[in-house]
């Protein structure tokens, strides 16, 4: 059962009816307040008319409130999300402004008014991260840039804003992917072995370093994907390597023609905190199942960052490894896929099926 934890400065009832009385915006979200005379549930901040302190009822939640047998109010619309999001922005606006600085929660929660509780849980839910982690990705893309402009590692540090080189190697390498130096080099150092192949799904490249498989994209054309697999690591040394890769290629046939159901491949992929969060919910999803975009923001506690995990599924750069085909619109539409929407029709159809003949058998 989930606790839901009260901001602490909402915790008492008289705090509650004192932020109602004043129409307090900054208390929305923190609680919502229902009025037994006329059975419907607002935002503290509800410009009607003010109730009587004897008629009226807190609760944490909007489902709580739903479940007591109120209604949400029609001038505040408690249930919605615009004001929310709304907040959401002008917090991010506060974020891009300068993204060197380090600002704190309570400092960007007076910048926004709004109790850093509040803004806490309500940017996780939107965005899919926190504000310390969106601020992370910030000072990463800003390395990013100064790196791919040929700035050395030091000054790139320095340009985003990470206060140390330390600090700097401690969170920047799993935003790009590789060591910051590295990345400068766009692989420089790196052995990347590939190999393309024939499946029934079409063409695949499968690549991997010294670590383990860094790439699995399917496509229609050869020359097609070992050009993108070189503009991803230009200056590695790229080796085509058929016999060095044969054990994954099998592996993604076996897959395909429904005689495996998991993968065995380590894996070499850089993600950020939210996208990791996201591919690990997607590697949970069973064999011949589907989960909707809804339900694994859920999963991975983010329940409002819906768009930020099609984001997370988009991104992903090992097909079938992290088998983000198995996400669908929360209608049961097949939504985008990477590789195409046939295969990922495909890929359903033929998992679907083998596991069914696997139920009956």
């Amino acid at each position: 059962m989930n606790t839901v934890r009260i901001d602490p400065q909402y915790q008492s009832d008289e705090s509650r009816w004192q932020a109602v009385a004043e129409r307090d915006a900054r208390a929305d979200g923190a609680f919502f307040f229902a009025v037994r005379t006329t059975g419907v549930f607002c935002r503290p901040s509800c410009a009607s008319r003010a109730p009587r302190r004897e008629n009226v009822s807190f609760f944490a939640t909007t489902d709580e409130a739903a479940a007591a047998g109120y209604r949400p109010c029609k001038r505040c619309r408690p249930t919605s999300l615009p004001r929310e999001l709304a907040i959401v922005e002008r917090a991010c606006k506060v974020l891009d402004a300068d993204p060197q600085q380090r600002i704190t929660l309570a400092q960007l929660s007076d910048a926004v008014h709004v109790s850093p509780f509040h803004l806490q849980r309500l940017f996780s839910r939107i965005v899919g991260i926190s504000p310390r982690q969106y601020q992370a990705a910030q000072r990463a893309d800003v390395l990013r840039d100064a790196l791919q402009r040929g700035r050395d590692v030091t000054r790139a540090t320095h340009d985003a804003g990470f206060g140390s080189p330390s600090r700097m190697y401690e969170s920047a390498a799993a935003e790009l992917g590789m060591t910051p130096s590295a990345y400068r080099r766009k692989g420089a150092g790196l052995t990347v072995r590939y190999s393309i192949a024939d499946t029934p799904l079409g063409i695949v490249l499968i690549a991997a370093t010294e670590k383990g498989v860094c790439k699995i994209a399917f496509g229609d054309d050869r020359d097609a994907l070992a050009n993108q697999l070189a503009a991803d690591f230009a200056l590695a040394e790229r080796i085509e390597d058929a016999a060095h890769l044969a054990p994954f290629v099998e592996q993604v046939r076996a897959y395909l023609q429904g005689t495996r159901e998991r993968f065995d491949l380590p894996l070499d992929i850089g993600a950020t905190a939210f996208q990791r969060r996201v591919w690990d919910a997607l590697r949970q999803i069973p064999y011949g199942q589907t989960r909707s975009y809804t339900e694994i923001a859920a999963s991975v506690g983010s329940p409002g960052a819906v768009r930020a995990v099609a984001n997370a599924c988009a991104s992903n750069p090992v097909a079938l490894a992290i088998p983000c085909h198995r996400v669908i619109g929360k209608d049961g539409a097949i939504a985008g896929y990477r590789w195409g929407m046939a295969r990922k029709e495909k890929l359903l159809d033929t998992e679907r099926a083998h596991d069914e003949a696997g139920k009956v058998a």
